[in-house]
C-alpha cells in the first residue's frame, strides 16, 4: 500500500492537463513529462518492449512466467487529467481512518460533506485522499496508473502466480476525446484489454454512450445601439432563447442510468456572432440518432421564423457504445467478475455515462471494457479516492491475470 500511495502521490504532482484548443498529440506539454516519468519506471522495472512515441503513447510488456499457451491481455490508462478543472500545483491530503463528518479541504475554505456526498459514509474508517479545495486530485486516471504499476511489481514479486504476456498501455488526451486516435495497436498485441478508469469499488462496464458534439452559430447584426431599433439582431438573446427552449429534463442533472440527455458545456458570445456548443449522449443508437435529428430539425424550425437563416448547426460524432463489440467475448467479462469475487469485491456492473479510451480500442478491434479505481468525484475540487479501494483495484487486476491462466487451461 506504501508503494502504491508513493506512486500516487509522484503523479498527481504533474499537471497533465489536457487542452482541446490545441491539435498536436499530445496536446499538452505536462502529459509529456509523466509519460517520460513512466517510461522510466517501466525500465526500471524490467519490463520488455518499452517504448515511448513522440505522441505520447506509452507501451510496455511484462512477459509470461509459464510455458501454457495463454492470450496476450492488456491493461490501460489515460495520462491527462480534465480541462475544465485545473490540475496544476495538486496538494493531497491523506484522511487516515476517517470517522466521519465534514472533512476540511486544505484550509478549510473547502469541505467534503456527508451531507452534500452522502457515500462518504461507505468511507468510515478508510483512508481517503482528498485535493486541498483548489484543484482537481487527478485519481481520474492517475489512480489507474498507480494501480497497474502496482500489481505488475506484485506479479514480479510473486514469481508463483502464473501468467501470460501483459501488454500496458498509457495514453493521452482520453479526457478531450482522442486517447484511442493514435493507440500503436502494432506494439500492443493483447487479445483484450482493461481500461482501469472507472470509479467505485467493484464497477466494471461494458456499454457506454455514443457521443457526439452539436456546435451552433448564431449570426446576428451589431449596429450602434442608440440607432438599433429595427436593424440590431443581438445573437446573444438569440441563443439564449434557444437554449432556454431545450427540453428541461433531458439535461446531466436531471437524468441517470440509462437515460440520455442535452448538456450544454460552452456558450461564448457578442452581438455580432454566438456559439452554443452542447454535447449529445444516449446508449440507444436509434434515441441517438433521434437527438441529432431533433437538434437539426429546431436549427431549420429557428431559421424559418426569423428575417433571414441565422443558426448554422455543425454535429461530429465522438465515440460509440462499445456494448456490440464486447459482449461476444462475455468470457472477458467473466474474468473480471470473478476475480473481483475472489478478492473481496462485489462487481457493480453499469453502463458508463460517458465514455473511455476502450470504447474507441474495442471498434479497432481490440474488446475493452472498464475497471474501477475506487474515486468518486472526478474533475473537480471535491475529487477523493479509498486508498483500502486502490488496493482492492491492484488485487483486482493480480487475479485478472492469473485467471487468464486458469480460464485458458480449462477450456
Amino acid at each position: 500500500m506504501e508503494n502504491l500511495l508513493s506512486r500516487f502521490y509522484r503523479y498527481v504532482a504533474i499537471d497533465t492537463r489536457s487542452d482541446e484548443r490545441h491539435n498536436r498529440c499530445p496536446s499538452t506539454a505536462g502529459q509529456l513529462k509523466l509519460a517520460a516519468l513512466l517510461n522510466e519506471e517501466l525500465i526500471s522495472l524490467g519490463l520488455a518492449d518499452v517504448t515511448l512515441d513522440d505522441n505520447g503513447y506509452l507501451t510496455a510488456r511484462l512477459p509470461a512466467n509459464t510455458e501454457q499457451e495463454v492470450p496476450a491481455i492488456g491493461f490501460i490508462a489515460h495520462m491527462d487529467t480534465a480541462p475544465d478543472f485545473s490540475g496544476k500545483q495538486v496538494k493531497p491530503q491523506l484522511v487516515e481512518r476517517y470517522q466521519g463528518g465534514e472533512i476540511a479541504l486544505g484550509k478549510g475554505v473547502e469541505y467534503l460533506s456527508p451531507r452534500e456526498f452522502p457515500v462518504l459514509r461507505n468511507y468510515l474508517g478508510q483512508d481517503l485522499i482528498t485535493t486541498d479545495g483548489t484543484t482537481l486530485l487527478g485519481a481520474d486516471d492517475k489512480a489507474g496508473i498507480a494501480e497497474i504499476l502496482t500489481a505488475i511489481a506484485c506479479l514480479q514479486a510473486q514469481p508463483e502466480i502464473k501468467h501470460g504476456d501483459i501488454y500496458i498501455g498509457f495514453t493521452p488526451d482520453e479526457e478531450i476525446g482522442r486517447g484511442a486516435n493514435l493507440f500503436p495497436l502494432d506494439r500492443f498485441p493483447a487479445r483484450w484489454a482493461y481500461t482501469v478508469d472507472g470509479g467505485e469499488l467493484g464497477e466494471l462496464e461494458y456499454e457506454n454512450f455514443n457521443a457526439a458534439t452539436a456546435t451552433i452559430e448564431v449570426r446576428g447584426n451589431n449596429v450602434h445601439p442608440g440607432t438599433a431599433k429595427g436593424i440590431m439582431v443581438n445573437s446573444q438573446t438569440l441563443a439564449a432563447q434557444f437554449h432556454a427552449a431545450m427540453p428541461e429534463a433531458q439535461t446531466p442533472e436531471r437524468t441517470e442510468g440509462y437515460e440520455g440527455f442535452f448538456h450544454l458545456i460552452g456558450l461564448q458570445g457578442s452581438v455580432e456572432k454566438s456559439t452554443l456548443t452542447y454535447i449529445i449522449r444516449d446508449f440507444d443508437m436509434d434515441d441517438f440518432a433521434r437527438r441529432q435529428s431533433f437538434l437539426a430539425n429546431r436549427v431549420m424550425e429557428w431559421n424559418a421564423r426569423l428575417d433571414q437563416p441565422r443558426f448554422t448547426l455543425t454535429l461530429q460524432e465522438s465515440y460509440r457504445n462499445m456494448r456490440e463489440m464486447v459482449e461476444p467475448h462475455r468470457h472477458i467479462i467473466d474474468i473480471a467478475e470473478q476475480a473481483m469475487r475472489e478478492v473481496g469485491v462485489t462487481p457493480l456492473i453499469k453502463p458508463i455515462r460517458g465514455g473511455t479510451d476502450g470504447s474507441r480500442l474495442s471498434f479497432m478491434g481490440l474488446p475493452c471494457p472498464n475497471l474501477f479505481t475506487g474515486g468518486h468525484n472526478f474533475h473537480g475540487k471535491h475529487e477523493f479516492i479509498s486508498l483500502q479501494s486502490m488496493e482492492k483495484a491492484v488485487a483486482t487486476l493480480v487475479a485478472i491475470a492469473r485467471l487468464t491462466v486458469t480460464a485458458t487451461s480449462s477450456n
